[in-house]
């Protein structure tokens, strides 16, 4: 009975008999004429919406377009919300479903799966709305890069509505991608397959590696097509429509609270919603006592509101601290830290062009439009800290600016550097105690890792093996295989190859020493450092052999490998029983170094599978990152073939070398 049901509904998705044509949504999403409209779900018949950040902020209900239509895309005053409708999609199905985040809403599928992915596309595709759910699309504003925007919004995300759970909790829902709102200014507010992918399978990974995340409950495809210029070079094509279920306790940002920002000094422009400090108390109100009830509490009268709204920011400091100390730490690069992109709990938010480091580069910058790097690996710390900044200018005046200040700078840098090194100690297996000179040692690994180019993730996964008897027959081997983890003479040739023409070069060199402020506008300083730093370094490695790499790479990695059992040493003095300190060593080492990370060639593999047709590789690589710190052997599917990626290559593999030529912008 429950798959002919199934097979019901999926055909009236794949009808679009619950969704109204293109652009004619009802006057109010939550009319009786909608409730009366949309089937019943049954698997989803369990959630119940009590969608508490429309009842408390102000939302705006916008006036309908000519005969109907949405109205066009606008300034957004005196609101946090606008209401919106999904538009409809044609034939959405599942390309898969992440047990794990569905089950923090009570969805088991479980010996349901049929009936669970006809719901899934229906409701999640936003061709049909659950009873309870309210659209809305979130206006905020955001720094871009450094410079104020001014009105940016959910231009492809919708707020469905906050469920309540039997485990007490609350989780707002969002479909990314669900078409245009208020917000989506030139855009048509859709997302495509390839994005959606990724960010889905990021989302997962990043919870399962333990770092504050946003999660994603479903990815859902369809037959409705849109155009995209992939790489901005003038060969667009048709990519397939697609929608991510984000879910999160709230998806407030650190832009939101810029939405009351006066014209900017640089950039002119101002938030909508300029001179409504009483939005402001509003937003902090439902913030403080919906995300950090414990501060409210200790701070309940009226009087006590500054001390509050200061005990809020320290929070807000001290989580986003450990969560870019969690990037650090797993080698994570967000690719677009704008205001827009923090989140006000913690999290990190909107996967875009993310990347994790393959082999070490402090200075790797994982968004290809990113030309000045900006958001590199190493400058991720400051540019959150530079947010937090913004977050405070943009609290004024219910934050003090001086106790706001005063805040950052006792709070960013010390708890970030605890955090950092905390977790750096458990990756390096120092489980006894902590000693001053374990930061310097951390910096000299990455020094050695960075001078041999070798792969983040799998040389700290290695070091669990390292044998602590200085005359261990298995030293040598250990060596060779740490050093089979740095970057071969041809990987390092492509990677430090020139992207400029010497004659472009030659040119650019003699405009910054002529005429300083014309190359100001069409080039920077920092470009310029970088190709004549790639030049130098291809010059060095056209007159080195492999030999004399791979010798010099053994002799780099042999001192560092000496000064850390030195440490290990130091940290089993005082163990009564060495075998279980040993044995301790290993199993922390194990829990916090991942065999499993999502390196782009594996989401690119599974991306161009999907785009066949073919949803299993997505799904596939979604078990794997369900579980990536097991040990060899053990993995998600259950067996070592399950570790094999197509073509062969191991998932915890390094790269192949075609990896370096992908461009995510």
């Amino acid at each position: 009975m429950a798959s002919l049901r199934a097979a019901r509904l999926a055909s009236l998705a794949v009808a679009g008999v619950w969704s109204l044509p293109l652009g004619r949504p009802p006057p109010a999403p939550c009319s009786a004429w909608a409730a009366a409209m949309e089937p019943a779900p049954r698997w989803l018949a369990g959630l119940r919406f009590d969608n508490r950040a429309l009842r408390l902020l102000p939302v705006e209900t916008p006036p309908p377009g000519p005969e109907g239509a949405p109205s066009a895309p606008r300034l957004v005053p005196g609101a946090c919300f606008s209401r919106a409708r999904p538009a409809p999609l044609q034939q959405p199905r599942v390309v898969a479903l992440s047990g794990s985040a569905l089950a923090l809403l009570g969805l088991e599928a479980a010996g349901r799966e049929a009936e669970a992915e006809a719901e899934a596309a229906l409701f999640f595709s936003g061709n049909a709305l659950l009873p309870g759910a309210e659209p809305a699309a979130h206006c905020y504003c955001g720094h871009q890069f450094g410079q104020f925007a001014g009105q940016l919004g959910d231009g492809a995300a919708m707020y469905l509505g906050e469920v309540c759970t039997a485990a007490g909790e609350r989780w707002e829902l969002q479909l990314k991608g669900a078409g245009p709102t208020p917000f989506s200014r030139q855009a048509d507010g859709r997302k495509v397959l390839r994005s959606s992918i990724r960010e889905f399978l990021c989302s997962e990974a990043m919870f399962h590696l333990g770092v504050p995340t946003t999660r994603a409950g479903a990815c859902v495809t369809s037959e409705s097509t849109v155009v995209r210029d992939v790489f901005y070079d003038g060969n667009p094509k048709h990519e397939k429509c697609t929608v991510v279920l984000r879910m999160a306790p709230t998806f407030i940002r650190f832009g939101s609270f810029e939405i009351f920002k006066p014209a900017d000094e640089h950039t002119g422009r101002a938030g909508p919603s300029v001179g409504r400090n009483d939005i402001r108390v509003q937003m902090l109100d439902y913030v403080i006592g919906s995300f950090y009830p414990e501060i409210q509490a200790a701070h309940p009268h009226c009087s006590d509101q500054v001390q509050r709204n200061v005990a809020f920011f320290r929070e807000v400091i001290r989580r986003t601290a450990r969560m870019v100390a969690e990037w650090q730490c797993v080698g994570f690069c967000h690719g677009v830290l704008n205001t827009d992109n923090m989140s006000i709990v913690g999290l990190t938010i909107d996967y875009g062009p993310f990347g994790f480091l393959d082999r070490y580069d402090p200075d790797h910058v994982c968004n290809a439009s990113d030309d000045a790097g900006r958001y590199s690996y190493s400058r991720q710390p400051e540019v959150c800290k530079w947010n937090l900044r913004k977050l405070a200018e943009a609290l004024e005046p219910e934050l003090p600016r001086e106790l706001a200040e005063a805040a950052l700078e006792e709070e960013f840098d010390s708890e970030f550097q605890r955090h950092y090194l905390q977790k750096m100690r458990s990756k390096l297996g120092l489980v006894r105690v902590a000693q001053d000179g374990d930061g310097a040692l951390v910096a000299r690994l990455l020094e050695t890792m960075h001078q041999t180019g070798a792969d983040f993730t799998n040389t700290f996964s290695l070091l669990s093996s390292f044998p602590l008897e200085p005359q261990s027959p298995g030293l040598a081997e250990f060596l060779t295989t740490l050093t089979s983890q740095c970057a071969s003479l041809e990987e390092l040739r492509l990677a430090f190859r020139p992207q400029m023409d010497p004659r472009q070069l030659s040119m650019m060199l003699m405009l910054a020493q002529s005429n300083p402020q014309l190359f100001a506008l069409i080039g920077t300083q920092a470009n310029l450092a970088r190709e004549l730093d790639r030049v130098e370094q291809q010059s060095r490695l056209q007159q080195l052999s492999p030999g004399e790499l791979q010798s010099r790479n053994r002799g780099r990695w042999a001192d560092w490998l000496q000064e850390y059992r030195v440490r290990l040493e130091r940290d089993m003095e005082g163990a009564g029983d060495v075998a279980a300190w040993q044995a301790e060593r290993v199993r922390v080492m194990k829990a916090n170094n991942p065999k499993y990370v999502l390196r782009n060639y594996i989401a690119q593999s599974a991306i161009e599978a999907a785009e066949k047709g073919d949803f299993s590789e997505v799904r596939r690589v979604l078990k794997l990152l369900e579980a990536p710190y097991h040990s060899d052997g053990e993995v998600a599917g259950g067996s070592e073939a399950a570790e094999a990626a197509p073509g062969g290559q191991s998932y915890s593999s390094k790269p192949p070398l075609w990896a370096a030529e992908l461009c995510v912008t």
